[in-house]
């Protein structure tokens, strides 16, 4: 047991609701010094309480190919994944591992991405969905992005041949930003109707740096970007990723986890504006695990969106916890 699987053990809560079908949209593997979050990791997490019936894996740079043109590399995750996939669906497991796999492509490459996405198409045999290519972006030294990008990415007309190709393929764009660049989303969503874009982590409002300590100051303009891409139809929401450390509410630091209660309480302003403005038919919980492992256990998320979506209707839960998920990525709908 590692520190951080002791530390969870610290509040601890049976699942609500545990026969309430579950198709988790957005979770990741990889095998880090110190890290290692693959199949045994996953299905003990969707295996603690809740029904969890599909997962859809999402890119984080995890088992490249080491060899090869620079943009293929990516094709090796998913060739990665689609083998967990396959083992565990040999194995008969309950859940669906990575029903969906989203995998990565530059799509700066623009027309000249075609050929990487046929080839991640190839790698996933039937389980490929779409690309995340991360745009996240801030002129504050504070903020760490994962990925060496630059401002406007959305708005370069390479990056833009590279959307289309996507579109004409059918795929599906997994837009990651920051809360200031929401506006860049609504933009491209226009100019790109018939793509669908899947908005992760309600938009990303963030919570350090020069943000820290101004939640309430900014939660207005995080509600005027998330209205502007709400106007998009074309645009779904991850509901979910407030665990991430970027966010700005430290529950790693404490010395004992939330519970769903709290998780539930600090979420509601950001998840249900986001229901509110897009509709349950458009908003999907997600787990963002490991990642928002790192503030509480899977069996406390679900609980807290259980607690958030008590006073929807059947079919508006439905849509939260698995529908809006499966028509996004094309998997079955319950």
């Amino acid at each position: 047991m590692t520190m951080l699987d002791s530390w969870l053990a610290l509040t601890e809560e049976e699942a609500i609701e545990p026969d309430m079908p579950i198709l988790d949209p957005h979770h990741h593997f990889w095998e880090r010094a110190g890290d290692v979050y693959l199949l045994e990791q996953l299905l003990a997490d969707t295996g603690s309480g809740h029904r969890v019936n599909q997962t859809v894996f999402v890119e984080c740079r995890s088992m490249y190919r080491v060899e090869g043109p620079p943009e293929m590399r990516p094709v090796g995750e998913v060739e990665f994944v689609e083998g967990i996939a396959a083992a565990n669906a040999a194995a008969g497991g309950a859940t669906g591992v990575a029903a969906g796999i989203v995998g990565h492509a530059d799509l700066m490459l623009g027309d000249a991405v075609a050929p990487v996405l046929e080839a991640l198409a190839e790698a996933g045999k039937g389980r490929f969905r779409g690309i995340r290519c991360t745009a996240a972006w801030d002129a504050s030294p504070e903020i760490t992005t994962a990925r060496a990008n630059s401002a406007g990415m959305l708005a370069d007309a390479g990056f833009r041949r590279g959307l289309a190709c996507l579109e004409r393929m059918g795929l599906a764009f997994d837009a990651i930003v920051y809360h200031p660049q929401l506006a860049e989303v609504a933009d491209v969503a226009r100019a790109f109707p018939g793509l669908t874009i899947i908005l992760n982590h309600v938009g990303r409002p963030l919570g350090i740096g020069p943000y820290a300590g101004r939640r309430e100051e900014l939660m207005p303009e995080w509600r005027r970007g998330m209205d502007a891409v709400a106007e998009c139809p074309n645009v779904v929401v991850k509901v979910g990723g407030l665990g991430n450390p970027i966010s700005g509410f430290d529950w790693h630091q404490r010395p004992f986890p939330p519970g769903s209660r709290e998780v539930a309480a600090a979420g509601a302003p950001y998840y249900l504006y986001c229901i509110e403005r897009f509709g349950a038919n458009r908003c999907m919980f997600e787990s963002n695990f490991p990642v928002d492992r790192q503030s509480y256990s899977y069996t406390v998320c679900w609980n807290a969106f259980k607690r958030l979506a008590r006073d929807f209707s059947a079919t508006e839960q439905a849509d939260l916890f698995h529908n809006t998920a499966a028509r996004a990525y094309g998997l079955p709908e319950v």
